[in-house]
């Protein structure tokens, strides 16, 4: 029998260009293992001609073309799902023809006798061929299953792969595009389980700065999927390429895991102290880690993204996976000379170590303030050291070459107000190490190394270096256009003409509290009270120029007003118009003070500006967006106020909402009516998903925006919103920060996406090789695809 008629391939006969026989995946780890001597999980793959005997052989082809005559309209989401579940049923019901299950059957038991055991555990995965489908890969949703034993298991798991051909969203997406659902055809790839003792990632390039000369290397204790997901702070270990040295290693608090039980499933557990502490993997097996590294970039020619497993049987190492790193192209490292004539120091005595917030590094002379009323003694150009920030010291922020604080977590006011300023921020050095405010000196001169979250004792030498400017120079720089919009988050009315040169679609994210805490610093009550609304309407019309004005013709959306009780007692006058909150950030804020009496008339001040920006000054880029809003009647109360007031939606005047309450995804169709958009804020939402305070440093470890409830919420409210025709925007720092969450996105059909300023360029390249990436696994069957991550 040749390769062609063949039920099952081995990996070790297959090439990457055999996408037509096994898809991508199984084509993918069989030229590792045919072509590398780099240790990949042995195993085989069903072929394209088993999945078309298959539906042959049971009749199927006829009895799903029979159901899928019966969906008349895909739009009519119900129907779809009732058929796409008749026809899954039907395939994973279907009695698997006796030449295909005896092909199967006889693989996996020559793959026992290779790894010398009986009923070994494997995992089973769907690799989409489809070479001739364009978004096969996108639409595909195929299925992985992990921890599967026995010749029967395997085979069902096979017809539920076959099965994943029928998703809802692959079904309707090919009927869209005008494709035969029969044109498509699934492979499986059947590979011995790896018993992780050890697992994580490595990468051939710096995915933050750039830097090729150099293989990245992460681990932890237990499976791998804890690394991915950002659970743990994993080793961290940077190989020198040419040398193939360790240059640097980073020993964290590894404590807990995932790990495999005897019986296949997977559990959490607490790991020791002593040893959550300990390095991970040897210096050896970082070092052989570094060489199977080196070899696959040279091998595929291109930066490289690698999982890797360490077996608890016998220590071996194990590639688990390898792709393409796309983000990066090589570049020429320029040194730049040092911008102060100070002493500089090559000792590296680590003062405190915190979250890395906002990256970057800074030296100069840390200013430590314990008491807001002493902000005004900051100076320009000092580092800024205390417990915690909040909106009024945004004028000392400012001023900051680099800000370090005790408490907070990657979305307390500290980070997210630094990473808009461009600014070196680590926050929580108190759960980290000890109090950055007891550690360091007021006067002290230190280094801010906010990539790793480690403040130096002196000025490092390769630390004094220009700050970067955003320039003219982008201008001529090559950026690419991309379906997904890029935009921009800026609070700061002052820093729009600067980084208006962007090539960004719009400002996403313009936040009104930075006017009232900048420019105004009174509260809006009692500016109405001293008789000086028009002082506040024309100083918030102001700011709202600026960034109009730096952008046009390139839209801004505004956030109307979120301050909390808390915030807005800050402001002079404060104190007799706010509550005392236990909870202020799920207290009165957002929309639910915009109709109510004791607040109305502040929230006229705002709507009074918006349309002198948009009538007065004839800005018409400028839109608004509506914050934390609770309920549907919010949305039609509040755009009820606003439309009393002049701005009623029309062409030319859109109002978006921010989706950061799981109201307004469980809600969206009936939020639909109200706006033409949303804005997922993934802060709040993940917050409030898993109820877990975003401001509480103790329970950083499992606030994370790429949790499968988020992502589940994420991708359903995009599937509503756009059937409505409304688009889906985010303004959270996550697709900035995780090139993995930004593909999710992208995978799921996102209209934009909105970055702080300094990841602007950077995350314009990466939704275009994304998108790019996207129609190349569509033509291939190889890559990434959403998978099963969001099957119930």
């Amino acid at each position: 029998m040749n390769r062609e008629n063949a039920y099952v391939l081995w990996f070790d006969e297959l090439k990457r260009e055999d996408v037509a026989l096994v898809g991508g995946k199984s084509s993918s780890l069989g030229e590792m293992t045919s072509s590398t001597n780099v240790p990949v999980p042995y195993g085989f793959a069903t072929t394209a001609h088993g999945y078309r005997f298959f539906m042959e052989r049971t009749g199927l082809e006829d009895k799903i073309k029979a159901e899928l005559d019966k969906l008349d309209d895909v739009e009519n989401s119900a129907l779809l799902r009732e058929i796409c579940a008749n026809i899954r049923k039907l395939i994973c019901d279907a009695e698997m023809p006796q030449e295909l299950a005896e092909a199967i059957e006889k693989a996996y038991a020559e793959l026992g006798e290779k790894v010398k055991e009986e009923n070994p555990f494997v995992a089973v995965r769907s690799s989409a061929t489809a070479e001739d489908l364009p978004d096969a890969s996108f639409a595909g949703q195929q299925d992985t299953y992990l921890n599967v034993r026995g010749a029967d298991v395997i085979i069902q798991k096979v017809k539920e792969c076959y099965a994943s051909t029928f998703t809802d969203r692959a079904t309707y997406y090919r009927v869209k595009q005008g494709f035969d659902h029969m044109t498509v055809a699934l492979s499986a790839a059947i590979q011995m389980m790896v018993f992780s003792k050890a697992a994580g990632v490595m990468f051939t390039v710096d995915l933050v700065t750039g830097n090729d000369e150099s293989i990245l290397i992460e681990g932890s204790w237990g499976l791998g999927e804890y690394v991915v997901q950002g659970t743990v702070t994993p080793d961290n270990f940077t190989v020198n390429k040419k040398e193939m040295k360790i240059e640097n290693r980073m020993i964290n608090d590894k404590n807990i895991a995932l790990v495999r039980n005897p019986d296949g499933d997977c559990a959490e557990i607490v790991i020791p102290e002593e040893k959550a502490k300990t390095q991970v993997i040897t210096d050896e097996q970082v070092l052989e880690l570094a060489t199977y590294a080196k070899a696959i970039e040279k091998h595929y020619g291109c930066y490289m993204d690698m999982e890797w497993g360490v077996d608890e049987r016998d220590n071996k190492i194990w590639i688990l996976q390898a792709r393409p790193e796309t983000v990066w192209s090589r570049k020429n490292k320029e040194e730049k000379p040092a911008t102060e004539a100070v002493q500089t120091t090559t000792s590296r005595d680590i003062v405190v170590k915190g979250l890395p917030a906002s990256p970057g590094k800074a030296a100069g002379k840390a200013h430590v303030i314990l008491d807001p009323a002493d902000i005004d003694s900051f100076k320009e150009g000092e580092i800024l050291v205390t417990t915690m920030t909040a909106p009024d010291w945004v004028p000392a922020m400012k001023k900051a070459k680099a800000i370090v604080t005790d408490a907070g977590g990657m979305t307390c006011h500290a980070s997210i107000v630094s990473r808009e300023l461009g600014i070196p921020c680590i926050v929580g050095t108190k759960s980290r190490s000890e109090e950055a405010t007891n550690r360091i000196a007021d006067g002290q001169m230190i280094t801010v190394d906010a990539t790793n979250g480690i403040v130096y004792d002196g000025i490092l030498e390769d630390a004094v270096k220009p700050k970067e400017e955003a320039t003219s120079q982008v201008v001529s720089e090559y950026i690419p256009v991309t379906g997904t919009k890029v935009y921009m988050n800026l609070g700061d009315p002052d820093l729009a003409e600067k980084y208006g040169v962007l090539p960004c679609d719009g400002i996403g994210l313009m936040r009104e509290e930075f006017i009232w805490t900048t420019f105004i610093h009174e509260h809006p009550l009692h500016l109405i009270e001293t008789g000086r609304s028009q002082f506040a309407i024309d100083t918030l019309a102001e700011g709202m120029r600026k960034v109009c004005q730096a952008l046009a013709p390139r839209q801004v959306v505004l956030r109307l007003s979120d301050f909390k009780s808390s915030e807005y007692r800050d402001l002079n006058g404060g104190d007799k118009h706010e509550p005392h909150e236990s909870s202020a950030l799920l207290g009165w804020r957002g929309a639910s003070r915009y109709y109510d009496p004791k607040y109305a008339p502040a929230f006229q001040l705002e709507l009074a500006a918006i349309r002198k920006v948009r009538e007065e000054y004839g800005f018409k880029n400028l839109q608004v967006m509506i914050p934390f809003c609770r309920t549907v009647k919010e949305a039609a109360e509040v755009t009820r106020i606003m439309a009393e007031n002049g701005l009623a939606r029309s062409a030319d005047f859109k109002i978006w909402l921010m989706a950061e309450i799981p109201a307004n995804i469980i809600l969206a169709d009936q939020f639909n009516q109200y706006v033409d958009g949303y804005s997922i804020g993934s802060n709040d939402l993940t917050m409030l998903i898993l109820g877990c305070d975003r401001d509480n440093e103790t329970v950083q470890h499992i606030y994370d925006e790429r949790n499968l409830a988020i992502r589940r919420a994420i991708h359903h409210l995009i599937e509503v919103a756009h059937r409505d025709g409304k688009t889906v925007s985010i303004c959270g720092q996550a697709p900035s920060v995780y090139p993995d969450f930004c593909e999710f996105l992208v995978r799921s059909g996102i209209d934009s996406i909105s970055v702080n300023p300094d990841a602007v360029k950077a995350t314009k390249k990466m939704v275009a090789q994304l998108e790019q990436r996207i129609m190349l696994d569509a033509v291939t069957g190889r890559g990434r695809t959403l998978g099963n991550e969001l099957e119930w």
